[in-house]
């Protein structure tokens, strides 16, 4: 809900929310990104890519897309239900320091994943990380409206997404260069340095999220969730889809949003298995594990460009078409992709990625905030946004782990990722037509 009153802002209480950004953001670009898949894929390759997990025998990278899968669908499950619970909010910095702990601690367990005997750790607390890190953003943002006034929550937030930038990308070069030092030097044996990144992601994330804790307001004594407030974000969500039946335009949006993002969120998860697996030089040896780090960072720099790009071409020709020509590239992204086996050509596809995904992910958002009814509650229809986006990161990351274990080719399975963005360009192009006819300019 808006706030109804003025908020005393407190400097202090403001950058310690800040700062969580800093504290977690380690985990989406060193865990989810970089790192941890790379190191997943060389561990799980030695004597064949087969493995075995509770009592199934398959393909390591269809493994890793299941696992992913399960983390989303936990999440697109229960944050309904944290949603509700934060509206209590003396009991949000409980919640929030609980997530982060399962989530920090998570990560250092990982570094006791050091063969395909301790694959379970590796799974298992890859699972429990990813769950640490969504279920505490779900607090985190809950916080926002009640440390600052709306007029200044678009500045607070944007700052919080920057340090959060700076801070993951200074621990991911300086784990990367230990890495490289070790691979020239040979410091240290086999995969330690990798296994030490995890626990200082751990770690990172643990002590500056501990400072956050030391500056957001605490829980109240009287701690009670009364079962109303359980069920208060299941409520809103079936509000939200009975609404929408009437909202033709927004329905569409999230249609297409659906395909496009699923599509989206794949590749980000996805891409340093596929550069692992399916990148080899001439002499038929994969890609570098630094190349392809330094590939994952390229991939972050260009995307704070492209974002900047596609915001000043939508001020130009409107939020949608600038969507859909986002969307185009990213077909001739699946194209090139496909025919992709060499590491430079793997480099220079990073950049165009890098220009897109930024894009899409920044337009998405606020073209769906342009659409919303004024009269209704957007908090609502933000957290129906939001199970659309974790629900097509499960269903996404599924089909592709399906189709690579059947077909045995990650490569096959980029047909699936270019035919949800097509599909996603059809949705848009019929919305451009809606809001044309209904004189709804989006810029």
């Amino acid at each position: 809900m808006a706030n109804t009153k003025a908020i005393v802002e407190d400097k202090k209480v403001i950058h310690g929310w800040c700062m969580y950004d800093w504290a977690n953001s380690v985990y989406s670009l060193s865990i989810a990104t970089a790192i941890f898949p790379i190191y997943y894929n060389n561990i799980t390759s030695q004597g064949g890519t087969s493995v075995m997990f509770m009592g199934m025998q398959m393909k390591n990278t269809a493994l890793y897309s299941y696992a992913i899968s399960f983390a989303f669908l936990f999440i697109a499950l229960v944050s309904p239900l944290l949603s509700g619970i934060a509206d209590f909010k003396n009991n949000k910095k409980f919640f929030m320091k609980l997530f982060c702990i399962t989530g920090s601690l998570s990560c250092i367990m990982l570094a006791f994943f050091n063969d395909k005997s301790t694959l379970w750790i590796g799974i298992v607390f890859f699972v429990l990380s990813t769950i640490g890190y969504a279920g505490s953003i779900v607090f985190y943002n809950a916080f926002l409206p009640e440390i600052c006034n709306r007029e200044n929550q678009d500045k607070v937030s944007a700052r919080g997404f920057s340090l959060g930038y700076i801070g993951s990308t200074i621990l991911l070069i300086v784990n990367l260069t230990i890495i490289m030092l070790n691979d020239s030097y040979h410091f240290v044996g086999g995969s330690i340095p990798a296994r030490l990144s995890f626990v200082m992601v751990g770690l990172w994330w643990l002590i500056f999220g501990y400072y956050s804790f030391s500056r957001l307001p605490g829980s109240s004594a009287g701690f009670k969730i009364e079962s109303s407030a359980l069920f208060h974000g299941y409520r809103e969500l079936a509000k939200v889809f009975r609404e929408l039946k009437g909202l033709n335009y927004l329905k569409v949006f999230l249609f297409s949003f659906f395909l496009y993002n699923m599509a989206v969120q794949t590749v980000m998860y996805i891409a340093s298995l596929f550069g692992k697996a399916e990148i080899k030089d001439d002499n038929g040896v994969p890609m570098n594990d630094s190349l392809l780090i330094v590939t994952i960072l390229i991939i972050q720099l260009v995307g704070i460009l492209g974002a900047t790009l596609f915001s000043r071409l939508s001020a130009n020709i409107g939020n949608i078409r600038t969507l859909l020509i986002n969307i185009v590239v990213w077909v001739l992204v699946c194209v090139l992709a496909y025919y992709t086996y060499k590491p430079f050509s793997f480099i220079a596809l990073a950049f165009l990625v890098g220009m897109v995904m930024g894009g899409v992910q920044a337009l998405s958002r606020s073209t769906y905030s342009k659409m919303l009814p004024h009269q209704n509650d957007n908090a609502s229809y933000f957290s129906f946004y939001d199970v659309c986006d974790r629900l097509g990161t499960v269903l996404g990351t599924l089909i592709y782990g399906l189709l690579d274990q059947i077909t045995g080719s990650m490569r096959m399975s980029i047909f699936a990722i270019a035919l949800f963005f097509v599909i996603g360009i059809i949705g848009l192009l019929r919305l451009d037509k809606i809001t044309s006819r209904a004189k709804i300019i989006l810029h």
